[in-house]
């Protein structure tokens, strides 16, 4: 890069937001040179929760020319610092430059910063490792073999989630000037440039904002927004005061650009509009500076279809080594507790009853065992590679989407019949009647059945969300793909680990009773489970279509008569042929029917509320303002039918009579996000919140930007003690 380039890149970045109090303990730089003292030396300085030093981009700095140095900061894990803009609290960094005559240091190239969530405050800045770059104007004056001391008195407000601190220190850097373009330096030249080269900065975006009912209406367009399909947009501001930092920004693109619509900070609020508004408009595909000026809203920047606001994408998750290894373990953790969920209990039921006709079998277990392993991985990667392909596309779609496909639900009901059916002994497949204690699935050629019973496992257990999985996911969706992959693999090991351990372990096999007449019992009464799980999928299917129920119990009717008469077919071998003839009509006219029931009309929005027993209304950003603003607190129900612990915790915490006694002692409204079938304003809600399904259960109350975030296993205690905090 050269230094007319550089320049001209560094010297659009504005200049930082005023300083922060300096309560300095130690002495200053210039009352250590009055005193006599030696200047600081160059190299890293630190404290408990910081280290910084200055660093160059380049291994020299040219006469005449701009060279760039950064401050590098080494920031504690569970700390952070901040950006020109702190945010709702915090302050940022600064820097009091000495430096020999002629020698001029420009602003600070703020890098985009992450935001940092903290209750109901939205901060920002950064953690971990940062750079931030400043220019350094050398004089042409300056001669080649001589060494520029560089000194700043840097103070840095690094913060934790419980206290702030003002960290102050003295850095310095010994910056060779030699003649000649310089290499980069070679510890952190390249993390420099790549700061410097990525940071904000105007690309011929013009924007227009106006004010109206408290919200700041911004559009942007032109530029590299032309013609381009972000799938999310957030806008930091410069200045504080501007807008409610910990609001959710909704948005729109449109064929030039883009609009969003922000609540207004305190201060807009109290002066008005009086000029421009600057900032950084952050996408998915770059991130700019702009400066928005008063005026009507920009054609062509609507009308496309919404925008996230990208909080999962730019919250302060860590992505390396440490960040994943906690994702995995949770995803583990969660995968193991899938276990526990009702919706899994059918395929397991199904697994118990082939474990235990193979328990005597140790090879024949280990290859079923390793076999239903090998299908839950696989599923669980088929469902993660499209999740996120995508969300990738633009699709705002979460984990268990499947189920919000009525033609998947009405297979997989029509499904768990035929599992319900073999398992009562209606027909049988593949070894026929020594087939006892498998499901259909199970007896297929060699390890196939125990593959695709694994399969069968993912698709209906995956849409219930246990505790940790949904900490896992959300970090998952914002990792790089192969890191999503893994952690979404290591959920489906959870799942089949305890499957697994059992068919390897021949000392718990040998502990299984040895195969007998009981296991006909064993198998019959298994069947209940999946006549059980047929019915419950029959039911979101009606929840999902309009008045299309009678077409799945007709392909249900027809598929089990089918099946019977196949199964009078095995019954009388070389006799069965009228019999199997008919099975193969019914099974026609059952796959016809299921056809047009996969095909149904969906059904009307109206009754989604009607969730639970609470008087209710449907969920929408708007519902929640218009109640804050009377001084209602609010409950909000993000839910689907498909999701079994969602409807445990509505029957057992939120139908109570406790809990709707606090409704009315708190005047509280009650919202149902019903996520039955596909709805991208509630899947833009769920990613804001880290979430990447359902259920997820927040409290608002007056007077606070951000609402109290509940437990997905709830108690009438823990939603009552809620109702009562937001009412206080």
């Amino acid at each position: 890069m050269t230094p007319a380039l550089l320049s001209a890149a560094l010297l659009v970045v504005g200049a930082p937001a005023a300083a922060a109090p300096s309560p300095t303990t130690a002495p200053s730089l210039a009352e250590a040179l009055a005193a006599g003292a030696a200047p600081p030396a160059a190299g890293p300085r630190r404290t408990e929760r910081i280290e910084a030093e200055l660093v160059p981009m380049s291994a020299w700095a040219a006469p005449g020319s701009t060279a760039v140095v950064a401050v590098r900061q080494k920031i504690q894990p569970g700390w952070h610092t901040y950006w020109r803009n702190p945010g709702d609290s915090g302050g940022p960094t600064t820097l009091d430059w000495t430096l020999p005559a002629g020698v001029v240091a420009g602003d600070i190239v703020w890098p985009l910063p992450e935001r940092q969530r903290l209750q109901s405050l939205m901060n920002y800045g950064y953690s971990d490792a940062v750079f931030l770059p400043v220019p350094i104007e050398v004089p042409a004056s300056t001669r080649p073999g001589q060494t520029l001391r560089l000194t700043a008195e840097a103070l840095f407000m690094v913060c934790s989630d419980q206290m702030c601190v003002p960290d102050e220190l003295t850095l310095s850097l010994d910056l060779k000037v030699q003649d000649g373009a310089a290499p980069l330096d070679p510890r952190y030249g390249t993390a420099i440039q790549a700061v410097v080269q990525a940071a904000p900065r105007p690309a011929g975006i013009q924007a227009r904002v106006a004010l109206a009912d408290d919200r700041l209406s911004l559009t942007a367009g032109g530029g590299p927004l032309a013609g381009a399909t972000p799938k999310w947009a957030y806008f930091f501001p410069f200045e504080g005061g501007v807008i409610d930092h910990a609001a959710l920004q909704t948005g729109e693109r449109g064929p030039q650009g883009v609009s969003l619509s922000i609540p207004a900070g305190r201060g807009l609020q109290a002066k008005g509009l009086a000029g421009p508004v600057g900032g950084v408009l952050a996408t998915d595909l770059g991130a700019w500076e702009i400066v928005a000026e008063p005026g009507p809203a920009l054609i062509g920047t609507s009308g496309q279809g919404t925008l996230g606001d990208g909080e999962a994408a730019g919250r302060a998750v860590s992505t390396g080594g440490a960040g994943f290894v906690q994702a995995a373990l949770f995803a583990l953790l969660g995968g193991l507790i899938l276990n526990l969920m009702p919706c899994v209990f059918p395929i397991l039921a199904m697994k118990a009853a082939a474990l235990s006709r193979s328990a005597h079998h140790p090879g024949e277990a280990r290859r079923d065992g390793l076999a239903f392993l090998a299908g839950v991985l696989a599923t669980f990667l088929v469902l993660a590679g499209a999740l996120l392909a995508l969300r990738a596309g633009g699709q705002a779609i979460g984990w268990g989407f499947q189920l919000q496909s009525p033609a998947v639900t009405a297979a997989l009901a029509l499904l768990m019949l035929a599992v319900a059916l073999n398992l009562s002994g209606v027909f049988h497949i593949g070894a026929g009647l020594q087939g006892a204690g498998s499901g259909p699935l199970a007896r297929l050629p060699g390890a196939a059945g125990a593959f695709f019973t694994g399969v069968l496992a993912v698709v209906v257990a995956a849409p219930c969300t246990a505790p940790f999985m949904a900490l896992a996911l959300g970090a998952a969706l914002v990792m790089p793909w192969p890191m999503a992959l893994a952690v979404f693999l290591m959920l489906g090991l959870g799942l089949a680990l305890p499957y697994v351990l059992i068919s390897l372990s021949p000392r718990l096999l040998a502990r299984l009773p040895r195969p007998g007449p009981w296991m006909e019992t064993l198998r019959n009464l298994l069947a209940f489970p999946m006549y059980g799980a047929a019915l419950w999928l029959a039911w979101v299917y009606g929840r999902q279509t309009a008045d299309a129920l009678a077409l799945l119990f007709g392909a249900g009717l027809t598929l089990a008569l089918a099946l019977w008469l196949y199964g009078r077919s095995q019954a009388a071998p070389g006799r069965g042929r009228p019999a199997a003839v008919a099975a193969a009509l019914s099974l026609i006219a059952a796959l016809g029917l299921g056809v047009l029931a996969g095909r149904a009309a969906p059904a009307s929005g109206q009754d989604d509320a009607a969730a639970t027993h609470l008087a209710s209304q449907p969920w929408s950003e708007q519902a929640v303002r218009a109640a804050l603003a009377e001084g209602r607190p609010v409950l909000v129900n993000f839910t689907a039918d498909w999701c079994v612990t969602c409807k445990i915790n509505e029957g057992a915490a939120l139908s109570s009579r406790r809990t709707a006694e606090a409704m009315a002692r708190t005047n509280a409204l009650y919202l149902v996000g019903d996520w039955t079938r596909r709805d991208d304003a509630i899947t833009a809600e769920l990613q804001r919140h880290g979430r990447s399904g359902v259920p997820l259960y927040l409290v608002y109350a007056p007077g606070r930007a951000e609402p109290r975030v509940l437990p997905q296993l709830l108690t009438e205690g823990v939603v009552v003690d809620a109702l009562n905090d937001a009412a206080r």
